[in-house]
C-alpha cells in the first residue's frame, strides 16, 4: 500500500522547483481568476474607465494616416493635425507622441517625426 501511495504523490504534484517566473506568474493568473470571479472588472484594459471597448480599427487607420502623412509630407489642416495627433494643437509648434506638427501658414500644419536627440524618452 505505501508503494501506491508514492506513485499517487508523485503523479499529482507539481515539479519541486519553479522558476521565479513561472512562480510569478501562477500567482498572477489565481489572482486574475480570483478577481474574475469575484466579478472585479478593474484589470481589464481592453476598456476605458467608461466601460467601452478600444476601437482597433480606428486606432489602425489613425497610425496609418499618420505614417502616411508623414512620409510625403503632405499639409494638413487644424482638424486634420487634431485628429491624428488625439489633441488640439495649442501652439504653433505642437510635440506629441513622438510626433511634431508645425504650423507652416494659417490652417497649414506639417507633421513630422521627433528625432531621437530631441526625444524625451531617452535610452
Amino acid at each position: 500500500m505505501a508503494t501506491s501511495d508514492k506513485n499517487v504523490s508523485k503523479s499529482s504534484t507539481l515539479p519541486s522547483e519553479l522558476k521565479a517566473e513561472q512562480t510569478l506568474g501562477l500567482i498572477g493568473l489565481g489572482l486574475m481568476q480570483k478577481m474574475s470571479n469575484d466579478g472585479i472588472s478593474g484589470w481589464d484594459w481592453s476598456s476605458e474607465g467608461t466601460g467601452e471597448k478600444a476601437d482597433l480599427v480606428a486606432l489602425r487607420q489613425r497610425l496609418e494616416m499618420t505614417s502616411l502623412a508623414i512620409e510625403t509630407g503632405a499639409p494638413l489642416t487644424t482638424s486634420e493635425v487634431t485628429h491624428l495627433l488625439g489633441s488640439r494643437p495649442g501652439s504653433s509648434k505642437v510635440e506629441r507622441g513622438g510626433l511634431i506638427a508645425r504650423r507652416i501658414s494659417r490652417n497649414v500644419w506639417k507633421l513630422n517625426k521627433v528625432e531621437k536627440d530631441h526625444s524625451h524618452w531617452r535610452n
